[in-house]
């Protein structure tokens, strides 16, 4: 099964804060599985790190080389998922979770996310509960 990490799996997966939840955990672990993670998710931890919020402390590149090296598929970003956006109820504003929203639906891949804001696209996704 090919798998898109929402930011936040992304993060949880990586950083080792004992927050991703044992099915991520499992499916992320899955050999069978495709793991995916898209340029938005890096320009994301680059944006919020760049703001130097007090509690988020992420290197990108750090991130996506550690990614690629573990096996991960970087998913580029590209004109026919920005102009998919626009097909997109805007029941959830935020640009970065549309544009993953996007990407699963253009390329047909499960989004693996904890964010119940997404449940009602028409998107392929997989939830699980935070811890």
């Amino acid at each position: 099964m090919k798998i898109l990490l929402d930011t936040h799996i992304l993060i949880w997966a990586t950083a080792n804060t004992g927050l991703l939840p044992k099915k991520a955990r499992q499916l992320i672990e899955d050999a069978d599985n495709e793991l995916y993670f898209s340029a938005i998710s890096i320009f994301e931890v680059a944006l919020k790190n760049g703001l130097q919020a007090a509690d988020f402390r992420l290197d990108a590149a750090r991130l996506r080389s550690g990614l690629l090296a573990a096996g991960y598929i970087e998913l580029p970003v590209t004109g026919e998922h920005a102009a998919a956006i626009g097909g997109l109820p805007f029941w959830h504003k935020d640009p970065f979770d549309r544009l993953l929203l996007s990407q699963a639906q253009c390329e047909n891949i499960k989004l693996l996310t904890a964010d119940r804001r997404l449940a009602k696209y028409d998107v392929p996704m997989i939830f699980v509960r935070r811890r």
